[in-house]
């Protein structure tokens, strides 16, 4: 009798948390915790990124994502960080794709995801929004599919350009489609931030943040070969790393003191960063927009030049001082070669600029650690410019060969102090 007394005053959204997912006492008593395994900075898209204007009502989407460790249950992040109105979610599922490149699922792994118990949920604008947890068992390195379904199309779209994976979207409700009917490729995320796993006590996660570097401009659409995935495969391989994630919240074009695309570095740093769940380190790699950009139409005077080192160092110093408030260790990594750069065209003064910041940067005192992607990637002979074989083509981002060469020269020893 007591058993179904006790269980009567349970709520019913308490009750669906329970029989449906991990809940919180259950997690620390196995020892386990939430850990981010996969995430995507937000931002608005830009124009030619949008969700069509020709689906603007009841529109499917399916979009895939590579995790980084396993995990027995997962939970994931809806955004709606810069929609202008509250948003409405009429179904969200989760399941596993047959291949990378695929809208097809898996029907028997399909799941659908609940929120304070519910089926639906309204997404306050502005706002994110994590799932019920479910028990939904995965490997390292799954592809999962996450698909959802909107009634009315967001004003004010929130989502992750730099995808480099395809996503799908079709007309009408087809969540739970082994197959969605004419779906229309698009290379774009949206509205979703990332997703948790619950893992071992010694689980934890590494935030990689940065712009088109880290968010992997040039790498192989599906091949999931950014220096991110390089490191989180190298964690993996480790006996003593396994349980550490790697969460890329780089944004192509993002800028440390600007808006541009996608908020500037140090108005997304909480987000981005603080708000992960048991992130431990984050590598910071920003600032290569900002050098560029000071003289993209024209050189201008030295002292332009000056105050531009002293404040991209200042904001380094703000990033340092709020991670460590949190408890998160930063590391700081060289900002690489972009001499002979098609887009920003820079000259003398801005590779001083480069190369003042970057000797900042390896100073001790200043980061906790350091990672020399300079060196990594540059040419000896020519260390103002990539190794060619490291060169994507626009002598500012890095090949794919490149992105493995700095996944490689992240030292493991980081994340076993």
């Amino acid at each position: 009798m007591t058993k179904i007394y006790i269980k009567s005053l349970l709520a019913p959204c308490v009750l669906a948390l329970l029989l449906n997912g991990v809940d919180y006492a259950q997690s620390t008593k196995d020892g386990g915790h939430w850990v981010g395994t996969w995430a995507a900075s937000q931002q608005i898209p830009e124009p030619q990124n949008i969700l069509p204007a020709d689906a603007q009502r009841d529109i499917t989407v399916r979009q895939i994502f590579h995790v980084s460790v396993g995990g027995a249950a997962l939970r994931v992040h809806l955004s709606n960080a810069f929609g202008k109105e509250p948003l409405h979610f009429t179904s969200v599922h989760i399941a596993l794709p047959v291949a990378a490149d695929s809208s097809a699922i898996d029907p028997r792994s399909d799941k659908a995801l609940s929120f304070a118990g519910n089926s639906d949920v309204i997404v306050p604008a502005g706002a994110d929004y994590v799932s019920d947890s479910i028990q939904f068992p995965i490997a390292p390195f799954t592809n999962l599919a996450i698909t959802f379904h909107l009634d009315v199309l967001p004003n004010g779209q929130t989502g992750h350009p730099g995808s480099r994976a395809t996503s799908y979207y079709a007309y009408g409700d087809q969540v739970a489609a082994a197959s969605l009917t004419d779906a229309v490729p698009i290379e774009h995320w949206y509205q979703i931030s990332g997703v948790d796993v619950l893992s071992p006590a010694n689980g934890a996660s590494v935030v990689a943040f940065g712009d088109s570097i880290t968010d992997g401009h040039a790498s192989t659409t599906n091949g999931n070969d950014r220096w991110t995935n390089v490191l989180a495969e190298r964690l993996q391989g480790a006996p003593r790393t396994r349980d550490i994630s790697v969460l890329n919240q780089g944004i192509g074009g993002n800028h440390l003191l600007t808006d541009g695309l996608g908020p500037n570095a140090l108005a997304r740093f909480d987000r981005d960063v603080l708000a992960q769940a048991n992130v431990h380190w984050v590598i910071l790699l920003e600032g290569v927009n900002d050098l560029g950009g000071l003289t993209r139409n024209g050189e201008v005077s030295a002292s332009e030049h000056d105050a531009l080192v002293q404040r991209i160092l200042a904001a380094y110093q703000q990033m340092i001082v709020r991670a460590h408030a949190a408890g998160i260790r930063v590391i700081g990594a060289t900002i690489t070669p972009y001499m002979g750069s098609d887009y920003y065209h820079p000259g003398p003064a801005s590779e001083a600029d480069r190369e003042t910041i970057n000797q900042w940067i390896r100073t001790p005192g200043h980061f906790d650690d350091v990672i020399d992607f300079d060196k990594a990637v540059r040419d000896p002979s020519h260390p103002d410019r990539l190794l060619p074989a490291y060169d994507s083509g626009d002598h500012l981002h890095p090949s794919p060969a490149g992105y493995h060469a700095m996944g490689d020269a992240v030292p493991l020893s980081l994340f076993t102090r």
